[in-house]
């Protein structure tokens, strides 16, 4: 992607998803968001069935796999809205902004390669230093070609 186009890509991510990421981190109850939405409306797993038009033994088995991970968002997304409710769904990076984790990502590519020259410099006395500042310039120009 061009330079400017992921510039112009981030700054719409932020304004889009600038509400959620100021939200705290809320943790997923223990046995899913269906079970848990589910028993505060007082629906009970025959009446989410019926409303989905399926067994109360699917609606079971896709509580536990929301729960365990393995449900598609297909899935969740129906059984949600059987439930009168709205599958919200986004990526928020773990580092704070979209600008930072590029960063991050970039370092993280360009890092063995400058230990690597920085290794060999050394073995022949020849060292500069300042390696994360090395890395920081690179992962930038890096940026500046993706």
């Amino acid at each position: 992607m061009l330079p400017e186009f992921r510039d112009l890509r981030i700054r719409q991510l932020n304004r889009v998803l600038g509400p959620y990421m100021q939200l705290p981190k809320i943790p997923r109850p223990t046995q899913g968001w269906l079970r848990a939405v589910r028993e505060v409306c007082g629906l009970s797993l025959a009446d989410v069935a019926g409303r989905l038009g399926r067994k109360r033994q699917l609606v079971a088995s896709l509580e536990k796999s929301e729960a365990t991970d393995r449900i598609t968002i297909n899935s969740l997304r129906r059984v949600a809205e059987a439930m009168e409710c709205e599958l919200v769904y986004y990526l928020r990076p773990k580092c704070g902004s979209f600008e930072q984790l590029a960063l991050h990502l970039a370092r993280e590519v360009v890092r063995p390669d400058i230990l690597a020259v920085e290794h060999s410099m050394a073995l022949e006395d020849q060292a500069v230093g300042s390696v994360d500042e090395k890395i920081d310039e690179e992962a930038a120009r890096l940026l500046k070609r993706r």
